[in-house]
């Protein structure tokens, strides 16, 4: 965590005015909400968002001239622009709404990897990745008879790259990379990597569920070929993903869902598809949730991902610094450059009864596998303790992190 970071100041509490939830009590005690790696909570502009839409805007969306429509319409395309611009896509057309992460990278594997990817190739993926980013490769490995090939790391949690660059073969075919790890918090240098796979003409997917609420995105610039995030853990709803491809990528896959909106043309004889982003949006989409992205987007922008990436390593480094140093904790994920996420365990206490006793607490962590089992079984522990932090916490709720954790020790002494 040596990154250099400049020092931003935001106004915290009043931001935290704007997080309606915030001012819960959990067993008497104020919600210390530390569980943002799954989940951020959301703040009062996008609940007003979400409730104008259904007060005064709901209707289904492409499919009429009627004045309601219209106005959906509008709103879910200018959602598309707003996301476009967050990430600096470079058209609208390259965003496509799913359901969350996990759909992004199973529309990938289905539309890309089933048509590009056969018997005898290679798929590499790393031991940082989160289930949603190794299972559908697996799938698609046992139907199409290809090989997975994973990126080891170190025992700090960093990938390592000479073995990584070992790894590609004239049978690579696919790199599917998270950008941040949501068990460990380690950042992985992927543009040097996404550089390095397309030097041998190996397309990318990155997953970018933990970047995308922390850090400045521009995909332009990192030059992936796929990037798939999630909008609840970025201040917005649930059932809400991005999916962003490269247009040249997106116009040669073949649909994942057939539909509705879709199609341009449907006979019994044979159905021509719609342009992208129509293609990959069967069905009618999720309009309200898209809206409220937009506005989430709106929201984290005001404050500027600049300084939320700075105000965050700013906790991070503090909550590593006070419990790395208590007697019987582990920091288990030690890289240079690291999110907002801290995983540890405490000698002798198994993570769920962490979980519990902090929760009497009214502390909220994270504890388990984190749908990240191999990093598990890398680190020896059958699950870790996660604290994730966002910009609406502050360094003394990581107090009252530390004064829970002494009273698990004291528990368990």
């Amino acid at each position: 965590m040596n990154a250099a970071y400049p020092k931003r100041s935001l106004d915290v509490e009043k931001i935290r005015g704007d997080f309606p939830i915030l001012k819960l009590q959990v067993n008497g005690k104020p919600l210390v909400y530390l569980d943002n790696a799954a989940s951020s909570q959301m703040p009062q502009a996008v609940i007003d968002r979400i409730v104008r839409y259904q007060s005064e805007e709901h209707s289904n969306i492409h499919r009429a001239v009627h004045y309601l429509s219209e106005l959906a319409t509008k709103e879910f395309e200018e959602a598309r622009v707003k996301v476009q611009k967050f990430i600096n896509a470079k058209e609208s057309r390259e965003v496509i709404f799913t359901r969350g992460t996990t759909e992004a990278i199973n529309l990938v594997m289905h539309g890309y990897g089933r048509a590009f990817i056969g018997r005898g190739d290679e798929i590499i993926i790393s031991g940082l990745e989160h289930h949603a980013n190794i299972v559908p490769w697996q799938m698609l490995a046992e139907e199409k008879g290809a090989v997975l090939r994973v990126i080891p790391m170190n025992d700090a949690g960093e990938l390592l790259i000479d073995e990584f660059e070992a790894l590609f073969n004239a049978k690579t075919k696919f790199l599917a990379l998270t950008h941040v790890s949501n068990a460990l918090g380690t950042i992985n240098p992927v543009k040097q990597m996404v550089a390095f796979a397309h030097k041998h003409g190996v397309p990318v997917l990155l997953d970018g569920a933990q970047a995308a609420p922390h850090q400045v995105l521009d995909v332009q610039e990192l030059d992936c070929d796929f990037y798939a995030f999630s909008g609840h853990k970025m201040c917005g709803p649930t059932g809400i993903g991005v999916l962003y491809g490269k247009a040249q990528m997106l116009e040669k896959m073949q649909p994942y869902q057939g539909g509705g909106d879709m199609i341009l043309s449907v006979t019994f004889e044979k159905t021509t598809y719609n342009v992208i982003p129509a293609k990959f949006e069967a069905g009618t989409p999720p309009i309200m949730a898209a809206i409220a992205l937009g506005a989430a987007i709106d929201y984290l922008q005001s404050i500027g991902m600049a300084n939320i990436e700075a105000y965050e390593h700013e906790l991070l480094a503090y909550a590593t610094e006070q419990v790395s140093s208590m007697p019987g904790v582990r920091v288990i994920g030690t890289a240079k450059h690291k999110a907002a996420v801290m995983s540890f365990e405490i000698k002798g206490v198994h993570p769920h009864d962490v979980g519990t006793i902090l929760n009497s607490e009214g502390i909220a962590i994270r504890t388990g596998h984190h749908c990240a089992q191999p990093v598990m079984q890398r680190f020896h522990v059958p699950a870790t303790a996660r604290a994730s932090f966002a910009f609406y916490n502050t360094k003394s709720e990581i107090d009252k992190l530390v004064v829970g954790i002494r009273k698990v020790q004291e528990m368990f002494s």
